[in-house]
């Protein structure tokens, strides 16, 4: 070898190993002989144990803060807490800001109110927490003329105020707002139909304090005291298809329901009204669910105490809506 060249790689290998390498062994080396390999994969790791995830929708949805924020894109949600965590991130507030949402409507409006349902092409607007007021209330008789619903994570909120009820005359007290206390006594956490049971508890003629949480407004909603008509309660939402929310299990896309499923469900809310002034569509339609395809009111009462036994519903209130279901089958209504 002359001065000035160097010796390939593959030469010094071979040089190592005792002697320059062959025309026929580079060859042999480089194709006709032992091919180099990839290096084992590692061991795959072992699968899970407990239940399997549940799978989450693709489904991507737009939102907007309700009192005025750009545009944002949320997916990937099962349930109304994962939706309120996915919109929480998108405008960099916590989920605990969110009072509740409306779908296709900026305004505090309880016909637009998204319950277990949206449709695919749903705009969803999220009301976050705004003014903290607090009103004293004395009864004058048994009702307060409130209707109570949730959010489903946590915070019940003022759905509907009868007019020329105890509560319609503190002009104060809106529609959305989330009913925080009670005497003091915080009540975030419960469901509606305890903050019901609570305010039914409250004897007449003793004053007590609500601490209510409005919803922020924007400069054109402020001084709105909204109302939802009594006859347009119960409206399903738009589209041919819905996202089904569930508080166990996965979201799943429904047809929107059929004639039946639709008035079933509006006669049981207006009964869940009536028996527990509470106003709850995604509750109303687990009802109809569970009744549609029992052949006797024994079946349906058993099927109501596995899927809604916590609520521990008078038999009356079974009996009727159970006649309600079988009148709506009948076509009687």
């Amino acid at each position: 070898m002359q001065n000035g060249e160097e010796m390939s790689p593959l030469a010094q290998d071979s040089n190592k190993a005792g002697g320059p390498a062959s025309v026929e062994e580079v060859k042999s080396q480089t194709h006709g002989g032992v091919e180099p390999s990839a290096p084992p994969l590692p061991p795959s790791d072992p699968p899970p144990s407990g239940p399997p995830e549940y799978p989450r929708p693709r489904l991507v949805f737009h939102t907007q803060l309700a009192h005025g924020s750009p545009t944002g894109r949320i997916h990937g949600f099962t349930n109304v807490k994962e939706l309120y965590a996915k919109i929480a991130e998108v405008f960099h507030i916590s989920p605990s800001e969110i009072l509740f949402c409306t779908l296709n409507s900026h305004k505090v409006d309880m016909q637009k109110l998204l319950g277990g349902q949206i449709g695919l092409e749903d705009f969803i607007f999220a009301h976050v927490r705004g003014e903290t007021k607090e009103v004293e209330v004395t009864k004058t008789e048994d009702a307060l003329g409130l209707t109570i619903t949730d959010n489903g994570a946590g915070y019940a909120f003022i759905k509907r105020i009868k007019e020329e009820s105890t509560i319609d005359q503190l002009k104060t007290v809106c529609v959305g707002d989330h009913i925080e206390a009670i005497n003091d006594q915080s009540i975030v956490g419960c469901r509606h139909y305890e903050v019901a049971k609570m305010l039914k508890e409250q004897p007449r003629g003793t004053p007590f304090t609500l601490r209510l949480v409005g919803p922020k407004k924007a400069f054109d909603m402020i001084g709105m005291r909204t109302r939802a008509p009594k006859s347009s309660e119960g409206k399903m939402v738009n589209g041919k298809e819905t996202l089904r929310l569930r508080s166990k299990g996965s979201a799943t896309v429904q047809e929107v329901p059929n004639e039946f499923e639709e008035r079933a469900t509006k006669k049981v809310d207006d009964l869940l009204e009536s028996y527990m002034g509470i106003r709850d569509l995604d509750l109303a339609t687990t009802i109809v669910e569970a009744g549609k395809d029992k052949m006797n009111p024994d079946d349906f009462a058993e099927a109501m105490d596995s899927v809604l036994g916590d609520f521990a519903f008078p038999d009356v209130f079974l009996f009727d809506v159970w006649g309600a279901i079988g009148d709506v089958k009948d076509d009687r209504m």
